[in-house]
C-alpha cells in the first residue's frame, strides 16, 4: 500500500516562494474486525521507504487506518476509535485514510489518498513583544486532542497546551494552534499567556473563536498593548480559498 495524495497538499507544494509544509510521520495501522490492532508500521521523513508499506495479512478482513502528521512522537493508536495525540507530543496539521479491506489469494495493492481532519487557528500578534516576556503560552478548550479513525472528529475535552519561545522586539508574531472538533464546526477557548523567564505570566488574554474544520481562521490584533477588556472586541469574517486549506476565515481582537 502507498500513499497516493494528501488532499489539497501533495507532497512538494511551492507557495509563497516556500515548499510546503510536509508531513514527517506516517502511521499505517491494521485492526482484525474487533478492532484489535494487529499490525502497525511507522515511518519518518527520510526513510527509503517512507510513503510506501508492505504488510502481511492472512485471508480475511481488515480495517486499515492510515495517518501523516508532524508531530514530536506517534500517536497512541491501540483504539482505532480514539487516536491519541497529546500536549508533549504536539499537534500539527493531520491526514487520516480509514477503510476496510477484504484480502484473498491475491495481493492488494493501494494507492491511498487521505484526508486533512484538523482545524487550525492561526493566532497573530501584531505588536512587538515587550521586554521580560520570553515566552506565549497557549491554552485551549472545545477542540480535541484525541479523534475517532472512524469518523474524523474529536472524541475527548482535552486542554490543549502549546508553549513558544518568544524574542524582545519580536513583531508580528504568528502561532498555529490545531485541534481535532468535534462536529465540522467549533469553537475553542483559549487563554494566551505572555510568560517571563521564570514561568510567571506578565500578559494575559482569553477568547472564544470559532473555528471550521479543513478551515484556517486567522485571529489577529495588538495582544500587549492596549485595553485588557475583550467583551467589546469584534470580529469580522473574510474567508477566502487557499491552495492548501479549504478555506480561510481573519478576525482581528
Amino acid at each position: 500500500m502507498s500513499i497516493g495524495q494528501l488532499e489539497t497538499v501533495p507532497f512538494q507544494s511551492v507557495k509563497d516562494g516556500k515548499v510546503a509544509t510536509i508531513p514527517t510521520h506516517l502511521n499505517f495501522a491494521v485492526y482484525d474486525n474487533t478492532g484489535t490492532r494487529i499490525k502497525q508500521v511507522n515511518q519518518i521523513w527520510g526513510d527509503s521507504n517512507y510513503g510506501t508499506a508492505a504488510i502481511n495479512l492472512e485471508k480475511g478482513k481488515y480495517q486499515l487506518v492510515m495517518l501523516a502528521h508532524s508531530s514530536q512522537k506517534n500517536p497512541t493508536m491501540t483504539n482505532l476509535a480514539k487516536v491519541q495525540f497529546n500536549n508533549s507530543i504536539g499537534y500539527t496539521d493531520t491526514y487520516l485514510y480509514y477503510g476496510t479491506l477484504n484480502v484473498g489469494d491475491e495481493p492488494l495493492v493501494l494507492s491511498i489518498g487521505l484526508n486533512r481532519i484538523v482545524a487550525l487557528c492561526r493566532f497573530v500578534i501584531s505588536d512587538s513583544v515587550p521586554e521580560g516576556v520570553t515566552q506565549m503560552k497557549f491554552t485551549y478548550t472545545g477542540g480535541s486532542g484525541h479523534f475517532s479513525a472512524l469518523t474524523g472528529l474529536g472524541v475527548t475535552n482535552s486542554t490543549q497546551t502549546i508553549t513558544t519561545a518568544v524574542e524582545t522586539g519580536q513583531k508580528y508574531s504568528v502561532f498555529d494552534l490545531y485541534t481535532f472538533l468535534h462536529h465540522d464546526t467549533g469553537t475553542i477557548s483559549l487563554t494566551a499567556t505572555g510568560l517571563d523567564a521564570s514561568g510567571n505570566g506578565r500578559y494575559q488574554k482569553k477568547f472564544e473563536i470559532p473555528l471550521r474544520l479543513n478551515q484556517i481562521t486567522w485571529f489577529s490584533g495588538a495582544f500587549f498593548a492596549g485595553d485588557d477588556d475583550t467583551s467589546h472586541w469584534t470580529a469580522n469574517p473574510n474567508v477566502s480559498f487557499d491552495m492548501l486549506w479549504g478555506s480561510e476565515a481573519f478576525y482581528t481582537y
